[in-house]
């Protein structure tokens, strides 16, 4: 999986009164949780632009004032209003255990459907799987070339290698319809959710109208 470093500050002191203060200076309090102990930190807003408005999903090199930890995206709490970003939450994991985590497929080839007039389908653009962060790929490829209209991949048929795909077997991640099928509103993608992981996910979760303290 893709890496992402980032290099923070412990907080000093906890509540709601320090978090409505942090954000005032432009900080986002933190915690990572699944550890020994709950940790508590902060940095800068601007640090997670790279991190939380991305289609990839990343392990982050935690760096807590010297204690490295490696982690993964729990939860993103917004501002209701300003969509400022009021709070997250990380989930540590380690290299030689397995993590449950939503990664992004990835559409590759040019399909002989699509060049007959069919119309892409695209139905899961993440999809959960479990296996070990060192063994995780990037995204899940799928190689469309050979689908043909009214042919499909299900989750079913996805193969990796250290990757085990939790999603029902049977659930379409990307098909080719009839241009009649998806101007009749069937090739419109119904998934667009963020990534998600094990007690542990996804990069943007959905905002919540309260922050933590």
């Amino acid at each position: 999986m893709k890496k992402f470093e980032l290099k923070v500050a412990r907080r000093k002191i906890t509540g709601k009164k320090d978090a409505k203060s942090l954000r005032r200076q432009k900080q986002v309090p933190c915690v990572l949780y699944g550890g020994k102990e709950n940790i508590h930190f902060h940095t800068a807003e601007r640090d997670f632009k790279d991190l939380i408005y991305t289609p990839h999903v990343y392990v982050v090199d935690l760096d807590i004032e010297g204690s490295k930890h490696l982690a993964i995206l729990k939860e993103i709490q917004f501002h209701p209003v300003t969509d400022g970003i009021n709070h997250i939450d990380f989930y540590e994991v380690y290299a030689d255990k397995a993590v449950v985590i939503d990664l992004p497929v990835e559409i590759t080839g040019n399909s002989v459907g699509v060049r007959a007039g069919g119309k892409l389908k695209q139905r899961k653009r993440y999809v959960k799987v479990k296996g070990q962060i060192e063994k995780l790929p990037d995204s899940l490829v799928i190689d469309i070339s050979d689908l043909d209209i009214g042919q499909s991949v299900l989750a079913g048929d996805l193969k990796y290698e250290g990757v085990e795909v939790l999603d029902s077997p049977r659930t379409l991640v990307v098909g080719i319809i009839s241009a009649r099928a998806a101007a009749k509103g069937m090739g419109e993608t119904a998934e667009a959710a963020a990534p998600a992981a094990e007690g542990a996910a996804a990069p943007a979760a959905a905002p919540a109208a309260e922050a933590k303290k």
